[in-house]
């Protein structure tokens, strides 16, 4: 009796499939006349593997097998495919020189599976080595202004194409770290591609140049970022790393696809900048008194709110510093990690499985003492940073409101019972930026009519506060000179406001309160509004009238209150953490 076996059978077609998907290749290689290999009887170098991310080798359909000095064997699929096109030619402007060979899926499968191999710690480290920190460092040295900048970036785009498209990222990065930028801008248009710098949160334009150029370093910057180089209809992020004595400043790519091609971002975070004191954000005294006190409670929720780009995670991280010590355990839930605490437990949501909801609840399981969540988006993560709070924990988070009163309503909305917000809020607080004028070129003029009205307004207001400043007869506006980049401004510091949730506050809530009602009654507190704060710098040569009206409105001052336009709209969603990275050292 004849018995069939079907797993041997499936076996014996497996393997006829794979021959025959082999006798198909190997005669493909003939036509394209490149070499063919079968990858199942050799090895494969894993130190050649890490020159470029799994995902990107799985995307293109491509490994690189091996590796003898700067000369690499790279195993494709497809040879003429332009994805593959594109990594050879970024591979040789990085100074490799590359020899394709022709493989079948299976053997493409084998190397990819090798990738498991790789140690996590060295795959985290392959940015750096993308990015030349010693070259950045050697072009630092070379820059003394803005217009060293640009003429830099000229004169390499004037370069041979072989030598410009190797060395223009790490011109326009240099640059960038030269003049402390916190985002580099590419935006592609109809004829050109714009490159633009923000400077302490505002857009300055640097160049432009050909489309050619850009989609080269489009495709370098896709690849050290980790990202899909044949991806051009979606959203995609990713990061890599520039090392430079020993520190490195990590950097977080967002690219979107756009009528002309794919718009690019690079957010720059310095580790330095986290090296900030509380009493160094610019509070006042009242407001940092007051928050020095409600930070050391062991429980309790403190709220910081404001638009992107407000600084809000700078002012979280100096909480976490003036509190930490090593007796307590401080747990972090953040998205992402912008910079890395010694000593602190911080986790990084992803989105999908691990939320802010699901971080948050997975915190308390470890015992912390104190809590951070970024950002408090849905019900589910309020309720649960109120039960925090509630029950012997302190819990900072952010939320995205206008001003401080504007977090009551927002906590109502998502659905926290006002009694419960009384008991378990501390404090809530609401903060933008405003430029530094440059301390070199600020030049004094006479108070135009307007400016005194203005200003006859705000201080009317702050008598209640116990604040009367006299009348100025000159009012310090921007200047310009070679320190500052000739735009009049240098660094930048928070302007506040907050209210102490204390027992009269406390109760007016359970009673839903307008946002003016709320304000009104915090304003026996003492603290000064967002833009009376503001006028207080403005008054001591800090900041100008014009910089503060350009961040919060100057008119209608009824009780201490605004409604602020939301400041420093920006292209990407990043990170927070721009108050640290432009104050001036």
């Amino acid at each position: 009796m004849v018995q069939f076996n079907e797993d041997k059978q499936n076996k014996r077609l497996d393997e006829l499939r794979r021959k025959e998907e082999e006798n198909l290749v190997q005669m493909l290689s003939q036509k394209y006349g490149v070499q063919y290999l079968d990858l199942s009887r050799l090895s494969i170098n894993t130190d050649a593997l890490r020159l470029i991310p799994e995902e990107t080798a799985r995307s293109v359909e491509v490994a690189i097998i091996n590796q003898i000095g700067k000369k690499l064997t790279i195993a494709v699929r497809s040879p003429q495919k332009q994805e593959v096109q594109d990594l050879v030619l970024n591979l040789k402007n990085r100074g490799y020189s590359a020899q394709l060979v022709m493989v079948s899926t299976q053997s493409l499968e084998r190397a990819w599976d090798m990738y498991k191999d790789i140690s996590f710690a060295v795959e985290t480290k392959a940015g750096v080595i993308d990015i030349s920190g010693d070259e950045i460092k050697k072009l630092l040295q070379d820059l003394s202004s803005l217009e060293d900048v640009k003429n830099l970036i000229q004169e390499v785009l004037h370069m041979k194409k072989s030598y410009r498209i190797s060395r223009i990222l790490e011109v326009i990065l240099s640059g960038a770290i030269f003049v402390d930028s916190s985002d580099v801008h590419l935006e592609p248009e109809e004829e050109a591609v714009r490159l633009r710098y923000r400077l302490d949160g505002v857009l300055t334009d640097i160049v432009s140049f050909d489309r050619e150029t850009y989609n080269l370093i489009l495709s370098r910057i896709k690849l050290i970022s980790g990202l899909k180089l044949n991806v051009r209809k979606s959203a995609q992020d990713g990061r890599f790393s520039i090392g430079i004595d020993n520190k490195d400043t990590e950097v977080r790519t967002s690219v979107i696809p756009d009528a002309y091609g794919e718009s690019i971002v690079m957010r720059l975070l310095n580790p330095d900048n986290i090296e900030l004191k509380l009493s160094d954000l610019g509070m006042e005294r009242r407001l940092l008194d007051t928050l020095m006190h409600e930070i050391k409670k062991p429980n309790g929720l403190i709220i910081t709110t404001g638009p992107t780009g407000s600084g809000k995670t700078t002012t979280l991280y100096a909480f976490l510093r003036t509190i930490h010590k090593p007796e307590i355990k401080i747990i972090t839930i953040e998205d992402p990690v912008e910079y890395h605490l010694s000593g602190i437990v911080q986790t990084q949501v992803d989105g999908k499985k691990y939320t802010f909801s699901s971080g948050l609840r997975a915190a308390l399981r470890q015992d912390p003492d104190v809590i951070m969540v970024g950002e408090i988006r849905d019900e589910e993560v309020a309720e649960t940073a109120i039960h925090s709070a509630l029950t012997g924990h302190l819990v900072f988070s952010t939320l995205h409101t206008n001003n401080a009163a504007g977090s009551i309503a927002r906590l109502v909305g998502l659905g926290i019972d006002a009694k419960v917000i009384g008991s378990a809020v501390n404090v809530v607080m609401a903060q933008r930026l405003v430029r530094k004028l440059c301390e070199q070129c600020k030049v004094q003029k006479p108070i135009t009519s307007e400016q005194k009205k203005t200003l006859e307004m705000i201080f009317a207001n702050m008598k209640t506060k116990n604040v009367e400043p006299d009348m100025p007869r000159e009012l310090w506006t921007a200047g310009g000179c070679s320190e500052c980049n000739n735009l009049g401004y240098k660094g930048r510091i928070g302007i506040y406001e907050a209210i102490l949730i204390d027992e009269k506050v406390a109760n007016l809530i359970t009673k839903n309160p307008s946002e003016h009602e709320l304000m009104r009654e915090s304003n026996r507190q003492g603290i000064l509004t967002m833009r009376q704060d503001g006028i207080m710098k403005v008054l001591r040569g800090i900041t100008s009238l014009e910089e503060v009206g350009r961040v919060v409105s100057l008119e209608n001052d009824s009780g201490g209150y605004e409604d602020v336009p939301e400041q420093d709209k920006r292209d990407d969603e990043p990170l927070d953490s721009e108050l640290a990275a432009h104050q001036v050292k």
